[in-house]
Parts: structure tokens; C-alpha cells; sequence
């Protein structure tokens, strides 16, 4: 029985390290909905939720609002705080400029991240609101999904 179940719980992991990896990520505010891209055609969807203010481009630290506009994925975080992360380029040279002319800060540290471990129990809450302070959020399973699909320098454009 040993020997046929782990097969199968690790069918998942494989299925998705086999695939190839993507070439774009495309979010769509309004509808909440993240894709993964590979030469034009949608390979994934994601139901995803934001901060708490989502309507609106990003413009200062603690706005709890999402960027909006073209950037890249810079880097991945295994040991974040959340499930896995990676990070968006926000902010970009208008951003900083805008808050700069405001005498703010743009803020930063925005990512796709999975929930934090300890909040297992709460997957229904946490898929149906929007809670985080400006990030993109999934489950940890689709977290890992994602992970192995999206490698670093991938274009992500969030639209309105």
C-alpha cells in the first residue's frame, strides 16, 4: 500500500516540474483573476485575491492597493513569511518619481505569495477576501503550481 500511495501524492509536483515554463503572467483586477502565459495561450488560471483597497494603481507604502502596469518577477523566496514568494519589480522609476513629487514612499516588497502556514482553517476566508497589504495572493497549492512554472525575469502586467 506504501509503495502505490506515494507515487500518487507526488503526481501533482511532477506533473507541473514537467511542464514547461511559462513566458508571461497577466492579472486582472477587476475579475480577480490571475493567468499564466506561454506563447500567447493561456497554460493556468488563478483565482487571486489583493489588499484591501484594490481598486487603483499603487502609489504610496501602506495604500493597500496592487500595482498596476507592466513589470517583471525578480526573484523567488523560498522562506518568506507567507508560502513561497516571488517578487514583483514594483516600484519602477515612475512609480518612485510619483511618490517622490508626494513626499512619500512608493513602498515595495510586492509579491505572489501562497498563505502563511499557520493559517490552515482559514483557506475559505482567505480565497474569498481580499486581506493582503498590496500583494497577490493563492493558495499554497497553486503557490506550488506556480513556482514550478514561472521562472525568474517572467514579464507580469496587472491591468485595472
Amino acid at each position: 500500500m506504501r509503495k502505490l500511495l506515494f507515487p500518487l501524492l507526488m503526481m501533482p509536483v511532477f506533473a507541473f516540474a514537467s511542464m514547461k515554463p511559462v513566458d508571461r503572467v497577466e492579472v486582472y483586477k477587476s475579475k480577480s483573476l490571475m493567468q499564466l502565459k506561454r506563447n500567447g495561450r493561456v497554460v493556468k488560471n488563478y483565482k487571486v485575491v489583493f489588499g484591501g483597497r484594490p481598486k487603483g494603481h499603487k502609489r504610496f507604502q501602506g495604500d493597500q492597493r496592487t500595482p498596476e502596469g507592466l513589470y517583471k518577477l525578480n526573484y523567488k523566496k523560498a522562506d518568506s513569511k507567507f508560502y513561497r514568494a516571488i517578487q514583483v519589480s514594483y516600484p519602477n522609476q515612475a512609480d518612485r518619481a510619483y511618490a517622490a513629487k508626494h513626499g512619500k514612499s512608493p513602498g515595495g516588497n510586492i509579491m505572489i505569495h501562497g498563505h502563511k502556514p499557520k493559517w490552515k482553517g482559514l483557506k475559505g476566508y482567505l480565497t474569498r477576501n481580499n486581506w493582503t497589504e498590496g500583494c497577490i495572493a493563492v493558495t499554497n497549492e497553486e503557490m506550488d503550481e506556480i513556482w514550478a512554472l514561472v521562472k525568474v525575469g517572467v514579464p507580469i502586467e496587472i491591468f485595472p
